[in-house]
Parts: structure tokens; C-alpha cells; sequence
């Protein structure tokens, strides 16, 4: 288990169901690194800012990372975290790497936002 104050996610059905029942979806997986760290802070400093986001943590080395391990968005990705952006439970953006806070900012604001929503109907 990662020692975050995210809500993780351990389990394939809770993969599942976070992704199924949520809107907008944020999930990190990753392990306890110095590339982790710092996106892991970024999620627990702006969830509250973003509160149509769901935002979750993923061990790397669990059981149900295969799900995200798997995707397509991350076959060529090289560098921890894989984080990924859910929307309507499809996949609308994936990163690799350590982001900085504007970066994690941008993204939410682009896939997330109202105009987002408006041009994806």
C-alpha cells in the first residue's frame, strides 16, 4: 500500500467501480519515489480545488495495476508515475514522469473543464 492521504485503489473491482461511478477521474500509479512523491503531493494539495475530480493512488507493484499497465496510452511510457485521466470511464489523457503542479492544473482544466465536457458531446 502507498503511504498517501489519497484514497487507493487495491483491487480490480475497485478499479472498476472508481472508474465506472465517477465522472472525471484522476489515478496515479506509481510507487513510493522521488518521481512519485512529488505528483502524490500535487493530487492531496489540489483535490479540493477540483472536487468534480475523483482522485486516486495505485501501487505499481499491486495486484490490480495490470489494468492500468496494460493500457494502450502507456506502452511506450518509460519513467514512474503513469498517471491517468478518466472521463466517463475512457482513458482522455495519460502522462509518465514527475509533473509539476501547473502541469497536473493544466490537464484537469483541459480535460475536465466545462468546455471540455461541452465539446465532447
Amino acid at each position: 500500500m502507498l503511504n498517501t492521504n489519497l484514497e487507493h485503489v487495491e483491487s480490480d473491482e475497485e478499479y472498476k467501480k472508481v472508474i465506472s461511478e465517477n465522472e472525471n477521474v484522476m489515478i496515479c500509479c506509481g510507487r513510493m519515489g522521488p518521481m512519485c512523491l512529488p505528483v502524490y503531493d500535487i493530487m492531496e494539495s489540489i483535490k479540493d480545488n477540483y472536487s468534480h475530480v475523483t482522485f486516486r493512488d495505485m501501487n505499481f507493484d499491486g495486484p490490480a495495476s495490470h489494468n492500468i499497465r496494460s493500457l494502450p496510452e502507456v506502452a511506450r511510457f518509460t519513467g514512474l508515475p503513469f498517471t491517468i485521466y478518466y472521463k466517463n470511464g475512457k482513458v482522455v489523457k495519460a502522462t509518465s514522469s514527475i509533473q509539476t503542479k501547473g502541469q497536473v492544473k493544466a490537464i484537469l482544466d483541459e480535460v475536465f473543464s466545462s468546455a471540455a465536457q461541452a465539446k465532447a458531446s
